[in-house]
């Protein structure tokens, strides 16, 4: 006896509106499908800070892997000295060069406010930013100590010690660096990098390195 295929189920859902029962009480009409909600306007986006953001901010990298202390040739720190670091860099290059010591340090654990940078030609971007703001608002920034503090050597013998202190021979008269030098290392409480020519830091601070 050959199979009768059976009809397929169709859901009731499928079958559209139910046919009037027998007795007579007409189907509820279905309800409509309600379409998507209208989005919520936008709410308008807190204004910015009164003040732009600087264009170098030192803050510690927690993600970033820890790195080695600058390297470079350095003078063993006698009892109550700091350690004398130097990093070979050209008049255009040593700005770049300091920056770069100043990322491997917060790098490797010191705190923003550790950290002094003098540079002996043109000024840090940051100090030349901040300067824009007035003298008050630069030092008020110097005297809280909580970021990386950039100075020009002519107004350097304003800066209070710092653990670490970072010297930028970025060019300027000769005398400028004969000057910087001896004070950034007494404004340093634990290392003094300086990058820059070797044989003129040499000459200034009468070390071998």
């Amino acid at each position: 006896m050959p199979l009768i295929p059976e009809e397929p189920q169709i859901h009731e859902s499928a079958q559209g509106p139910r046919a009037t029962p027998a007795s007579g009480r007409t189907a509820p009409t279905p309800r409509p499908v309600p379409g998507p909600r209208p989005a919520a306007p936008s709410r308008p986006g807190r204004p910015g800070p009164l003040r732009p953001t600087p264009p170098v901010q030192r803050t510690p990298r927690d993600a970033a892997p820890s790195k080695p202390a600058p390297s470079g040739p350095s003078v063993p720190a006698a009892a109550g000295t700091p350690q004398i670091q130097l990093i070979p860099a050209s008049p255009e290059g040593a700005l770049d060069a300091a920056d770069e010591a100043v990322d491997l340090l917060l790098d490797s654990g010191r705190a923003p406010g550790d950290v002094l940078v003098i540079t002996t030609g043109a000024q840090h971007p940051w100090a030349e930013h901040e300067l824009t703001f007035g003298e008050a608002s630069y030092w008020a920034q110097h005297d809280a100590g909580d970021d990386v503090f950039y100075a020009d050597a002519a107004v350097a013998s304003r800066a209070a010690t710092r653990p670490v202190v970072v010297v930028a021979v970025n060019g300027g008269p000769a005398s400028v660096a004969g000057t910087a030098l001896p004070l950034a290392h007494s404004r340093a409480g634990a290392l003094l990098i300086v990058c820059g020519d070797p044989q003129t830091i040499n000459s200034v601070l009468g070390v071998g390195v």
